[in-house]
């Protein structure tokens, strides 16, 4: 979407493998656990939805490290550089005072978000994510997926899944029209989200 823009003369993506070439895109490969500063983290603003699962981190601690840790050090890299918006996909239900340790560490990394001084900080969390067909089979997902599909009204709408083309339509649009201090749209405000600045 952000290529597709007109408004948008250059797309960086630090990516761990290289993406498909484009005149707009500036792709460059990284450690996520060895960022350090560049002249490509100035930048007007930053659209974050680095995540991972505890089943493919492997471990908690592993999980924490990419969910909290690179993105920590990929915000404050940034804010170093100059930039004054920060967009962060997070998550329904994110707490750092919850009992679930996944909703926990997106909580902390929130609350950690705001500590950095952003002009502008908004956090989109989001339901389960319908993005089509994974790579990888996430069995819980699939579940979630179909009681969605099948079951869409009986579902409060804060809950059913949402479609990921949505939600990072909601993330540039929050990275185009920057608003003062933090916001936080929740997963049933993502489509009213659109097109409302």
């Amino acid at each position: 979407m952000a290529l597709a823009d007109d408004r948008i003369g250059l797309v960086t993506a630090p990516t761990r493998r290289p993406l498909p070439a484009h005149p707009k895109l500036h792709n460059p490969i990284v450690n996520f656990a060895e960022l350090t500063d560049a002249d490509w983290w100035k930048t007007d603003a930053v659209l974050c939805a680095l995540g991972t699962t505890i089943k493919q981190a492997g471990s908690q601690a592993a999980f924490r490290e990419v969910d909290y840790g690179h993105v920590m050090r990929s915000a404050t890299l940034a804010k170093q550089a100059g930039c004054t918006n920060f967009v962060l996909n997070s998550s329904l239900g994110a707490d750092a005072g919850s009992g679930n340790f996944y909703l926990k560490v997106k909580g902390e990394l929130e609350t950690a978000l705001q500590g950095l001084g952003f002009d502008s900080l908004t956090v989109v969390r989001p339901s389960l994510l319908d993005g089509g067909p994974r790579p990888e089979r996430r069995y819980g997902e699939e579940v979630g997926l179909w009681f969605g599909m099948h079951l869409n009204a009986l579902i409060p709408k804060r809950y059913r899944p949402i479609s990921t083309q949505i939600v990072a339509q909601a993330m540039l649009q929050a990275a185009l029209a920057p608003k003062p201090g933090v916001q936080f749209i929740e997963s049933e405000a993502l489509i009213h989200s659109i097109g409302k600045s």
